[in-house]
């Protein structure tokens, strides 16, 4: 009979312990999403060519990103690729016929593809508020993987979340004066580089 009541005695000492550990971590239940706000958010763009750079801006259309505690556990955000703007051309004739190329099938054919989307399949922490962020990122259509440094920052009534994509071009249909398509030599100066980037600001609440 002593022997059974010890037993006992460590059985339930057991399952107390599993109990308190179950509502210390609690991570499931502190799972919570977070909407973006698009105009609080933003997201610029950056090409380069032989003889310089062009950039600019992309509005994004909605996002939102889940943390569960404090650790990012997913998220996705459309860009609309129909808001693309130039900032560095300041001739109107000259930015309105660059805008308009990038919006033509050479680059982003925003006419049949007129939004972006990247959705996050994994987040790796690497330092505190700082993760290796994998996931789908589609242009035109077409969905390729990609990761990229986050940093996510609490905020007085929710997050943000920032990082810096860069793109392969080449991988997303895009093959004017592309080094990837064409020889480089007789680009020459004309060439445009097959990376570009895009840097990513969420700034979201509960």
């Amino acid at each position: 009979m002593k022997v059974f009541k010890q037993f006992a005695s460590v059985m339930a000492a057991v399952l107390l312990m599993s109990s308190v550990a179950v509502a210390e971590d609690g991570s499931k239940a502190k799972a919570a999403t977070y909407k973006v706000d698009p105009a609080k958010s933003e997201i610029k763009w950056n090409g380069k060519k032989v003889t310089g750079e062009h950039y600019g801006k992309i509005n994004l259309k909605e996002g939102s990103f889940t943390l569960d505690g404090n650790k990012l556990t997913g998220g996705k955000f459309v860009a609309d690729m129909t808001t693309i703007t130039s900032e560095d051309v300041t001739d109107q004739n000259y930015n309105a016929k660059l805008v308009g190329h990038l919006k033509s099938d050479d680059f982003f054919s925003v006419e049949k593809h007129p939004t972006a989307t990247f959705v996050v399949t994994k987040a790796t922490a690497t330092t505190a508020n700082k993760y290796d962020v994998t996931g789908n990122l589609t242009i035109k259509g077409i969905t390729k993987p990609v990761t990229f440094p986050v940093t996510v920052t609490p905020t007085a009534n929710g997050a943000q979340a920032t990082g810096t994509i860069t793109v392969d071009r080449s991988k997303y249909d895009m093959k004017f004066r592309s080094k990837s398509f064409f020889d480089a030599a007789t680009l020459g100066d004309n060439l445009i580089h097959d990376d570009f980037t895009l840097d990513v600001k969420l700034v979201a609440t509960k």
